[in-house]
């Protein structure tokens, strides 16, 4: 036990529990429901980051770890979207789809928290590792294993679970008709949370599970961000009494720099005097502004113009 005590400080983790002030209440979903046998709340959680009781609003986005272009791409864009918006992107911290809903958030300086099937101290795959850390700081990652674990096919299983369980909502890109994103959907829908799938190229192998699950009724079809707060309805209506929902990390900048961030839509290029047009601001301001979203991570600078970061 001292042992263990002393690899969970050394990660800068911490071991929380059902009753803790930090436990998400919706894990308690999970003992009244099972999916292929499995079944169970957490005894515990180990958790590297912000405190789970403030990432509320959670959305998972799950898929294929070889996903496509495209997959990545519409991952990258709903991730991003969600997260200006306010809510959590959840996900595994895999690759592919995993990994492109986390750097959407990150990328609009947005919270997002990977359930991973191994210990924190040295999260699977070691090829995300910088991502991970990166997520500490704006987010978290969690584990029901304890540091030093190493990752088995039954713990992608049962961490699934857990990913479903804190969201509100599941979204599958692209998952081909083996894949372990179906294993989340089904606690999705065994849970009451939203179900929702991308559709994908009729012919793709790895968007088998998403057209299967919007043909059978069991998922909405989703092709942006908007489908799934459509789903949800407004974040925070249901506990903020002021009505206006949680604070979006964009409204922290000053108007003139929102104004400039906004006018630049997904997977585009705009030029300085394509934002002087949108934004009405005069082209010393726009360059002055844009150039300030660069330095703040906002917008990436892209030759003759501007674009979201992630979408080059």
């Amino acid at each position: 036990m001292a042992e263990l005590e002393r690899s969970t400080e050394a990660c800068g983790a911490r071991f929380i529990i059902p009753g803790d002030d930090e436990w998400p209440l919706q894990l308690e979903d999970l003992g009244q429901v099972s999916v292929a046998g499995q079944a169970g709340e957490p005894v515990g959680l180990w958790v590297r980051g912000l405190p789970l009781s403030g990432l509320a609003g959670g959305v998972a986005i799950v898929g294929a770890r070889a996903a496509s272009a495209y997959g990545e791409n519409v991952t990258l864009e709903v991730a991003a979207d969600l997260a200006s918006g306010g809510r959590v992107v959840i996900s595994g911290l895999a690759f592919g789809v995993d990994a492109a809903a986390h750097r959407g958030a990150l990328g609009v300086r947005g919270l997002t928290v990977g359930v991973v099937a191994s210990g924190v101290d040295d999260p699977y795959p070691a090829a995300n590792r910088i991502l991970a850390e990166s997520m500490t700081r704006s987010g978290a990652v969690v584990s029901e294993l304890p540091p030093g674990a190493r990752p088995t096919r039954y713990a992608f299983l049962a961490r699934n679970r857990i990913i479903a369980a804190l969201s509100e909502a599941v979204v599958v890109t692209e998952a081909a008709a083996r894949s372990g994103a179906k294993n989340t959907a089904s606690w999705a829908s065994a849970l009451g949370r939203a179900l929702l799938a991308v559709p994908g190229p009729v012919t793709s192998s790895i968007s088998v599970t998403p057209h299967r699950l919007i043909r059978d009724g069991a998922a909405i079809l989703c092709t942006c961000a908007a489908d799934v707060e459509e789903v949800l309805g407004p974040l925070g209506s249901a506990d903020q009494g002021d009505g206006r929902g949680a604070e979006r990390p964009l409204d922290r900048l000053a108007p003139d720099l929102l104004a400039i961030r906004e006018a630049v839509q997904p997977r585009e290029e705009v030029t300085a005097a394509q934002l002087v047009a949108r934004t009405g601001q005069r082209m010393f301001d726009v360059l002055a502004n844009a150039g300030e979203l660069v330095e703040q991570g906002w917008l990436d600078e892209v030759d003759g113009g501007f674009t979201l970061p992630g979408r080059r």
